[in-house]
This record gives structure tokens, sequence and C-alpha cells, in this order.
């Protein structure tokens, strides 16, 4: 988070991204269970989503009927489910000395609506400082792994939701746009292979995890 709300809070804000199937669920499942271990609270949530309004907006957008909506409306549904998340989940918690586990956060803008959909990181950025005013993640975990995996992963569940439709094509400007945040952010990401086995990538972030907060994480 930026230096102006850091000494706010005390928890840890930690953001999971990645494209489809790269087991972002499960890896914040065992971190939770990781962090419990270590005597610190947890909260786990998710975006869109985390709030009534938030997951009713995940609704709109996930729904895989016809609905044709604008890249820019998805864009601004996603900012006002997250302006509502922030205001009623992450920054209580945060200052209530809990950590954050949250799957999917404002890098996934960036990489979705501005990678995939094309709009220009500009606008995302205007928009993110009317929303956020500095606010971001203290660490976040990329999971990046081979599309066609997790795509095939993402077939075996059922029904696709609308993003999961798109193309092959989408996915790789989606995974290209991730690793260009990582790497201009090196100081907040830390990328984790998607495609080890589950044991090897939790104990990866792990590392990740106690190298960023060595202080609190023995």
């Amino acid at each position: 988070m930026g230096k102006d709300t850091e000494d706010m809070y005390q928890g840890k804000f930690i953001t999971f991204e990645g494209t489809e199937g790269v087991g972002k669920t499960t890896q914040i499942q065992l971190l939770e269970k990781y962090l419990k271990t270590k005597n610190i609270k947890c909260l786990v949530t998710r975006e869109p989503g985390g709030t009534i309004l938030g997951e009713r907006i995940r609704k709109v957008l996930l729904n895989n009927d016809a609905l044709d909506i604008d890249p820019m409306a998805e864009l601004l549904l996603m900012f006002s489910a997250r302006a509502q998340h922030l205001k009623d989940v992450i920054h209580p918690a945060l200052k209530d000395n809990i950590w954050v586990l949250c799957d999917r956060f404002t890098d996934a803008s960036y990489a979705y609506q501005g990678g995939g959909r094309g709009l220009p990181y500009a606008s995302i950025r205007r928009i993110e400082t009317v929303v956020q005013d500095g606010f971001t993640a203290d660490l976040t975990i990329l999971l990046s792994g081979d599309i066609e995996s997790g795509m095939r992963r993402v077939s075996k569940r059922g029904d696709k939701d609308r993003f999961e439709l798109e193309k092959i094509e989408f996915f790789e400007r989606v995974r290209h746009s991730y690793l260009n945040l990582a790497k201009a952010n090196p100081e907040r990401f830390s990328i984790v292979d998607a495609d080890q086995t589950i044991d090897k990538a939790a104990l990866a972030i792990q590392t990740a995890m106690k190298r960023r907060f060595a202080e609190l994480i023995a």
C-alpha cells in the first residue's frame, strides 16, 4: 500500500492475480492455512465481489448470456464494486490487524480491461486514483502459467462464465499485460510458476511472504 496509508493499517493486503485456471483459489486457501499457523488473522475475499453490491455486480459481469457490455462500462462496474469493497471490507479489516487475501484487485483491471479489451492504461489510472487514492497491495502474487492448460482446467468445471468464453488470444494479451505490470513493479510483485505442482507453488508463495514480511513471519 502507499506510504501515506501504510501507517494507518496494522494488517497486510495480499492480492492474487493470474489468468483463468492458474489455481488462485487453491493457493489462497493454502496461504490462509499457513498464515493461521503463524497466528495471523486472515480474511479471504474476491473481486469483483466481497460485498452485497459487489456480488450483484459480479453476476452481471460474469453472466454468460448475450449481454454486450461496453469495455468502459465493464471497467466502471469493476471499480464500482471495488470502491464498495474497499469501504466495507478491506480498509476495516486492515485497520483491525487482519491480513486480507484478495482474489484479484486493480492489476486485473489493467490486464483484462487494458490488455484484454484494449482500454488505455491512462484511463484506468485516472479511475484508480479517484477510487483508491494511492492505496495498493503490500504484495501481489502473480500465478503465471500456460494459457491452454489453464483453460482445459476451466473446461472441467462446467459452464464457462462471460470472461472464460473469450478466445485464447484474449488471455495471451492478459497474461502479457500481467507480466509487464510485474516487470514495472518488481518491489510489489512475486511471480510464481502456476504449471508446477500445487505444493511447490505453495512453497514458493510462502517463501515470497517470508521475504516480504521477514519481521512478521518467522
